[in-house]
């Protein structure tokens, strides 16, 4: 595919993406080489996603191996590895059921849609508020994007899904006072990835967990991007002693397959019969074989374990390039999703640093303005992060030099 070029996206596609100058051809572990042939260390790992790396040889031999036996064949039938999957998902985590789809947007729709049926199923259609936070983010569809905090994402398409209040994070006060008979859920991220990797407050998880169970409501814990390994737990809420009623789970579940998961409790789950909810992809036996082999590998005690000590030298080079270019504010997060909070010096930059690491062959995301945001294969070596963060120091020169000249 050689005559294909970065020229074609502005002629062929629909404009709402800006991708980078370079196209990607070939990706090994943890870097990527694009068609001129330069590599790149990933610490983006398809925003959260590529788990174990690009081509991961698990990952291969899982897709190769069911490539030749069964591909599709929709829900009308169940498939085997959809339900060695499921049995997975309920061994490692708090659920009873589990529902596949195909992306965070999905299974968060599924999520916020099984909260508004069990309520109006047990306590009538007066019970449908959903309680979302301020620079949350949920997904792209129109319900999901509405229940997302960021005006910048739900403007502009019209009427939105009422009975959606948004509430500053970690503010167990505003949330007490807000809640009500009328509250059917509150969703939470672990960690606000796209509103600039902010945790959760412990006590604020609780409280919500205890304003749920006193207004009748269920607890909805967004891990599309913390989940399946990301902050060095299999997920992230096994690290807080809170159980939710459902749990969203995508991007890193599949490795960089598209898959999603909605995980919830027995007495949740019977509220949606057949007929109720459904996924023409969901579940399909090729998706769920690579997942079935990602969630064998990063459920190991000792891999979590090297998540966490990778993500703990991640933040302490950070921390040291810090106190040779000043940069930050902050440097905050868990396990190998971790934000850096530009200081004021640097208000705004963060794009600005981001294409210059590029240039450097670094590829990293940002969250917002103002923060660098890492979110490299969870696979990452000492000598990468440390490759990593020399590329980083380079473009900081390189930006420094320029605002002299």
């Amino acid at each position: 595919m050689s005559q294909v070029t970065r020229e074609h996206f502005d002629q062929d596609m629909v404009p709402c993406y800006a991708p980078m100058a370079m196209v990607p051809v070939r990706g090994e572990g943890c870097t990527l080489w694009d068609q001129a042939g330069h590599a790149y260390l990933d610490l983006a790992g398809g925003i959260a996603v590529n788990c174990l790396g690009h081509c991961h040889p698990v990952l291969v031999d899982a897709i190769a191996q069911q490539s030749q036996r069964l591909w599709h064949v929709s829900n009308i039938m169940t498939n085997e590895p959809a339900l060695a999957l499921a049995g997975k998902l309920k061994a490692h985590s708090f659920a009873d059921r589990v529902f596949f789809c195909n992306s965070g947007a999905e299974a968060n729709e599924a999520a916020f849609k099984l909260a508004r049926r069990a309520a109006v199923n047990l306590y009538g259609p007066e019970k449908s508020e959903i309680i979302a936070f301020k620079q949350g983010f949920h997904g792209r569809t129109f319900f999901t994007v509405s229940v997302g905090g960021q005006a910048c994402y739900s403007d502009g398409f019209g009427p939105k899904p009422q009975e959606i209040r948004h509430l500053p994070y970690n503010d167990l006060a505003a949330v007490s006072a807000a809640m009500s008979s009328r509250t059917c859920a509150v969703v939470v991220e672990l960690i606000q990835g796209e509103g600039g990797v902010i945790p959760v407050d412990l006590n604020f998880l609780k409280g919500l967990r205890e304003l749920c169970d006193r207004h009748n409501a269920l607890l909805i814990v967004d891990e599309v991007q913390t989940g399946v390994g990301r902050t060095g737990h299999f997920y992230a809420y096994q690290a807080t002693g809170v159980i939710p009623d459902i749990l969203t789970s995508a991007k890193s579940l599949g490795g960089g397959f598209p898959i999603a998961a909605m995980l919830t409790t027995e007495s949740c789950a019977k509220h949606f019969t057949p007929g109720t909810h459904g996924s023409t992809y969901g579940g399909n036996p090729l998706a769920c074989a690579v997942a079935n082999a990602v969630v064998d590998v990063v459920s190991e005690p000792s891999f979590l374990a090297k998540v966490q000590l990778s993500g703990a030298a991640l933040v302490q080079a950070l921390n040291q390039l810090n106190e040779q270019y000043h940069l930050f504010q902050t440097v905050r997060g868990q396990g190998l999703l971790v934000g850096a909070e530009l200081n004021q010096q640097w208000q705004g930059r963060a794009g600005e640093i981001m294409a210059a690491a590029a240039q450097q062959g670094l590829l990293m995301l940002v969250a917002g303005k103002n923060v660098l945001r890492f979110t490299p294969p969870l696979i990452i070596t000492p000598a990468e992060i440390e490759q990593a963060i020399g590329k980083l120091a380079r473009a900081i020169t390189e930006l420094q030099e320029k605002a002299i000249a």
